[in-house]
């Protein structure tokens, strides 16, 4: 990500940055109210399983709605128009209903603490500390990008040095999670999610004023852009050039099926949220519930982009000292009265604050229970590992701060993420979806799909793209073919050392491969579950449907 414009400071004054200070005491204060609630390690790694579903479905979409997804989503609609529709309707949500419906029953009756561990009870020990490794990596580097994107975003808006920002919004997210675990970041995501809303609702709905509602924004647009920069899937046939670099088969199967499901389905960060529900009908309602602002979402910054592109025509041409990742900051300073625009601050370090907390609250879980617990110091007591949480958790903040600066060697950090997704979690998801469909898949198999995939990507993305052995022409574009490179080779792999290795008896596969119930597997009913909203096959049929039809206008 390049720096922010120096133009772009913000007119700040003592409103705003008494709003700020408000929001910072509340959410530690959130963090002491739910240290009374952490007794145990459950209770800190997985909020002792009692929060409600509304709860961890709004904290769900918090913790993926990070500002690098804030800056970076409008920077796609800026740069290739309402294209960047593809990352919500077909890049999310049937991913999320998949999650809910099919992989969350698996997960939360098998009473795992984490996705790693499901691995162990379906292959073997060498798969499952793989993947805890491979994990507990990526989340750190994640909350680098969030770290490294909030300093550089800080320092051009409000003028503070690169490394207090860091510290300062670091120091935030280790207090609060270390003393109340998960609950205290779920609970603050949920506060985010709100704070978020409001910064950006009033950004949208003024931009559009500013440049006479959604027909002067559309009509300038083609005007200025053509009609394919107001459609969806203009440009995208196969042979066709396009600036996103990505034809319709590759953004399917790239984007709405490897990297999508890929992220959704084995991204502890986003499945923790849902493993801390209270039942299993609450755990499956989780994804389903936090799909419905998924859809919308994509509006708040969409068109902040596409408002900024007709503003400031020259944004991220060449020659201009303005990139497309400073479309929401240009925003902001053209359009947001002080107080409003205090909120919007605001709402940009809750999103950065959301998005690291949820890979270091997921990294400690990993990294406690999968790797020190089950590889380092066996059967110690429950309290020994809740202080070792608790350490861990600064090791994490800390490491975080070591990784912001690769994600600085990156020019977007959309791009970096989706790099960072192609090599971690695509591999996992190839795993995971062969050995729950399939129950021939052997122990033995697991550890070399994961090997074969993370490798598969990586030499797809360093060599073949990277050293123009085939001509790609963007990062985004390459993100995709990794991905799909990625699940194919480890899908193969996986194939090809099962016919030669022994398969997990048929007895042990109960609860873990579909088909294969456990005896426990049918959990009555909560009380009150019979309402129609709180059934998981109608939320998660309804937001493909809302999805697709929301689809419709942009698909011309």
């Amino acid at each position: 990500m390049q720096y922010l414009a120096e133009g772009l400071r913000l007119p700040t004054n003592g409103l705003d940055y008494t709003i700020l200070a408000i929001y910072f005491v509340v959410v530690l204060g959130i963090g002491f109210a739910a240290r009374a609630s952490v007794k145990t390690s459950l209770d800190f790694f997985l909020s002792g399983r009692s929060l409600p579903a509304w709860v961890t479905g709004l904290a769900f979409v918090a913790a993926n709605l990070g500002a690098t997804e804030i800056l970076g989503m409008a920077a796609t609609g800026a740069q290739y128009g309402v294209a960047v529709v593809h990352w919500y309707w077909i890049g999310a949500i049937p991913a999320m209903v998949f999650l809910g419906l099919v992989m969350m029953p698996f997960y939360y009756r098998s009473k795992v603490r984490s996705v790693p561990e499901f691995l162990l009870q379906r292959f073997d020990k060498s798969a499952h500390l793989l993947s805890s490794i491979l994990f507990a990596f990526a989340a750190i580097l994640i909350a680098g990008v969030n770290l490294y994107a909030l300093s550089i975003v800080v320092e051009a808006l409000l003028g503070w040095p690169q490394w207090v920002a860091i510290v300062v919004a670091g120091l935030f997210v280790l207090v609060y999670i270390t003393i109340g675990g998960l609950s205290s970041a779920i609970y603050n995501e949920v506060l985010q999610f709100f704070v978020i809303l409001a910064a950006l609702i009033p950004l949208t709905l003024l931009g559009l004023k500013r440049v006479g509602g959604w027909d002067g924004l559309t009509g300038s647009l083609e005007k200025s852009h053509g009609s394919n920069f107001l459609s969806a899937w203009g440009g995208t046939g196969i042979g066709d050039a396009n600036p996103l670099g990505a034809n319709w088969l590759t953004i399917i199967l790239g984007l709405g099926f490897v990297l999508s499901f890929g992220y959704w389905t084995t991204n502890f960060a986003e499945v923790q949220r849902a493993l801390s529900a209270k039942n299993l009908s609450a755990a499956q309602r989780t994804p389903l519930i936090a799909a419905f602002p998924k859809i919308f979402i994509v509006f708040l910054v969409m068109i902040p982009g596409l408002v900024a592109a007709v503003l400031v025509p020259k944004i991220g041409t060449p020659g201009s000292d303005l990139t497309y990742n400073d479309a929401i900051p240009l925003l902001m300073q053209e359009l947001l009265p002080n107080g409003v625009l205090g909120i919007a601050v605001t709402g940009l370090l809750a999103a950065f604050m959301a998005g690291m907390a949820a890979n270091v609250s997921s990294f400690n879980t990993v990294f406690t229970t999968d790797i020190w617990a089950r590889y380092v110091k066996k059967d110690r007591s429950d309290a020994y590992y809740l202080r070792f949480g608790r350490l861990i958790t600064a090791v994490g903040v800390l490491a975080s701060i070591g990784t912001a600066f690769i994600a600085a060697s990156f020019s977007n950090i959309m791009s970096y993420l989706q790099t960072l997704f192609s090599f971690f979690n695509v591999p996992m998801f190839v795993v995971f979806i062969i050995g729950m469909f399939w129950k021939r898949a052997s122990m033995k198999s697991g550890v070399w799909g994961l090997l074969a995939g993370t490798t598969a990507a990586m030499v797809n993305y360093f060599w073949i793209y990277k050293q123009g052995v085939i001509d790609i022409p963007t990062d985004q574009g390459a993100n995709f073919v990794s991905a799909i490179v990625g699940f194919v080779a480890g899908a193969v792999v996986m194939v090809v050392v099962t016919l030669f290795t022994a398969p997990k008896p048929e007895a042990e596969l109960a609860g873990l491969v579909y088909g294969k119930e456990s005896p426990d597997a049918v959990e009555p009913p909560a009380e009150g579950d019979s309402a129609w909203y709180r059934k998981p096959a109608l939320l998660g049929w309804g937001a493909i449907v809302i999805a697709a039809l929301c689809y419709l206008p942009y698909s011309l």
